[in-house]
């Protein structure tokens, strides 16, 4: 029996990769490039800081001002984002479903506690989670699995009681690391062969998840 479920953040529960993607089409688009495609940006997913730089300075060549072009997307991306975040498919309903059926809910991402504080608030989701775990809250990121753990153990509550929803291949790492079973929403990218196998499902959207939950608690 589940009896909680730990969530990812950006491109899980908010639209925030497409958001990002379209914030470098702009600042590159006023630098001159119009070449900036949805693929390359998927080389960009699930990468840390340094692995996101070289794939622009792979693409663009050594002398691209990439410390500009990170930071002023970040700036436009978090203006952005203050102003409405985009909430994915099936979210609302999936929260008020595990409120109502008495689920332990805890966030798990990546982020910074002053970003994840801000962007749920602005979302008004602050309410629907018992807790949460931030990427500068944890030793280890994505794909170690102790953010995992570290929710589990936040909640009260076994790895095998707990499911995590992820859309990104390091964070579906981390959870099978941690031996916590792992359902896969994808984002902007569709999870490669060594990641497909590693979920106990791969969902359409966050509304899947109830007909996953409704299933395993008969």
């Amino acid at each position: 029996m589940k009896k909680a479920v730990i969530f990812d953040m950006d491109g899980l529960m908010i639209d925030s990769e497409r958001t990002t993607y379209n914030c470098y089409v702009e600042i590159l688009h006023e630098l001159g490039h119009d070449d900036f495609t949805e693929e390359l940006y998927t080389q960009c997913l699930g990468k840390k800081k340094p692995g996101i730089c070289q794939v622009f300075i792979d693409h663009y060549g050594e002398d691209f001002p990439m410390v500009e072009v990170w930071d002023d997307c970040h700036v436009m991306l978090d203006d952005t984002l203050r102003k409405h975040v985009p909430k994915k498919k099936g979210l609302d309903e999936l929260l008020k479903y595990l409120k109502d059926n008495n689920y332990k809910t805890i966030v798990a991402t990546s982020s910074a506690r002053s970003r994840v504080d801000e962007i749920l608030a602005n979302a008004q989701i602050t309410k629907y989670f018992d807790d949460s775990i931030c990427g500068d809250e944890v030793t280890h990121g994505k794909p170690n699995p102790e953010i995992f753990l570290t929710a589990c153990e936040k909640l009260g509550v076994s790895k095998e009681e707990a499911i995590v929803l992820e859309d990104s291949e390091a964070g579906v790492l981390a959870a099978h690391n941690g031996d916590i079973d792992c359902i896969c929403i994808p984002d902007m990218k569709y999870p490669e062969p060594e990641f497909e196998k590693l979920p106990i499902r791969i969902c359409d959207s966050l509304l899947d998840v109830i007909d996953y939950l409704e299933d395993v608690s008969k």
